[in-house]
């Protein structure tokens, strides 16, 4: 390698560490705020006798602030072992898809009670039916992608030793 070729990857390197270590306090900043949300959030739910809507956002909060964390966590991951790893991002993936579950059927449960049902609602109840099935057939597959990920970890380190 060229002293100029040198040169540029170490400066590509230190600008990486930069980046990572930015990007790691703007996250750590994010996920104690989410926190601080999601407190408050328990509070309005606990002064509303645990209403829907008010566990919803509890829960939301709360399933966001764990996605901050996973983020956190693969960008540590990747720090440290200057790879990418997938696993992390399923996760954050599953997360994401949990926490939509979630929001839909509540709105779905809203417009589906007595004295609310119109054709908007009966759409409205529809599409939802159509996106809950997208999502559970995608977070079937983040699953199945997991524990392949992690079988494939697992038999790497004997195929290896093996070889």
């Amino acid at each position: 390698m060229t002293r100029l070729g040198a040169l540029a990857n170490r400066i590509f390197v230190d600008v990486e560490l930069v980046a990572y270590v930015l990007l790691g306090v703007m996250l750590a900043f994010g996920a104690v705020l989410g926190m601080i949300g999601a407190a408050s959030s328990a509070l309005e739910a606990a002064q509303a006798r645990g209403t829907a809507d008010s566990l919803l956002v509890m829960i939301d909060r709360l399933l966001f602030v764990l996605m901050i964390i996973e983020i956190l966590h693969t960008v540590r991951v990747s720090f440290r072992s200057g790879s990418l790893v997938c696993e992390p991002f399923l996760v954050v993936g599953l997360i994401a898809s949990i926490r939509r579950v979630l929001v839909i059927t509540l709105e779905s449960s809203q417009a589906s009670k007595p004295g609310n049902w119109s054709a908007d609602s009966q759409a409205l109840f529809n599409a939802s039916m159509i996106e809950l099935s997208v999502l559970a057939g995608l977070i079937l597959i983040m699953v199945i992608a997991i524990v392949l990920l992690r079988r494939s970890a697992k038999s790497t380190p004997a195929a290896k030793e093996a070889g």
